[in-house]
């Protein structure tokens, strides 16, 4: 028999973590792991509007990471839990491809503003709501225990997420968006 989608334990403003703990839903802990699914989220549209496999399936594969990212996140701290492992060679596999990247692109001269076409400005939302789901993570670990290669995981994501919208553009035959300040 397949399970309900809807408990109504939630009804209240309460939310259960995996081991059972109850916290209101505007706990800084359910906002962390709201915001990474949000993430999530935007990353699989940004998936649906690219046209290269390989960039697709890393996306992916990031995707996988975001999920296991939000079981640590969803988990009760105060409990010993089996949650799946976020790897160093995670944040590495994020770098090799901002490596590979950035060797066709040209040296970055000015701060990039979002835009210039659709996919380049969903990376652009992507690597933003990235940033805040970092900032709400580091804002967690100052008061409760997460494993630090979270927050090195989100801030090298976001740092990718720029390097794609670089990528994109180039391979779209689109002029990145400039940032001049005014004189």
């Amino acid at each position: 028999m397949a399970f309900k989608i809807y408990t109504k334990t939630g009804d209240k403003g309460e939310t259960g973590l995996f081991g059972g703990k109850r916290l209101p839903k505007y706990d800084l802990r359910i906002e962390s792991y709201g915001t990474v699914d949000e993430l999530n989220s935007y990353i699989g549209l940004l998936r649906d509007f690219l046209q290269d496999e390989a960039t697709r399936d890393f996306l992916k594969a990031i995707q996988d990471r975001l999920f296991t990212i939000g079981a640590n996140l969803a988990s009760d701290p105060d409990k010993s839990m089996s949650t799946p492992d976020l790897l160093e060679t995670d944040v590495q596999a994020l770098e090799q491809q901002m490596d590979r990247m950035d060797e066709t692109l040209p040296a970055l001269k000015n701060f990039i503003l979002p835009g210039g076409h659709p996919t380049v400005s969903y990376c652009h939302i992507a690597r933003t709501v990235c940033r805040r789901a970092e900032r709400q993570v580091v804002a967690l670990a100052a008061n409760e225990a997460v494993d630090e290669i979270i927050m090195v995981y989100l801030n090298r994501l976001s740092d990718y997420l720029f390097v794609l919208s670089r990528k994109v553009a180039q391979d779209l035959n689109v002029a990145e968006v400039s940032w001049h300040a005014r004189k």
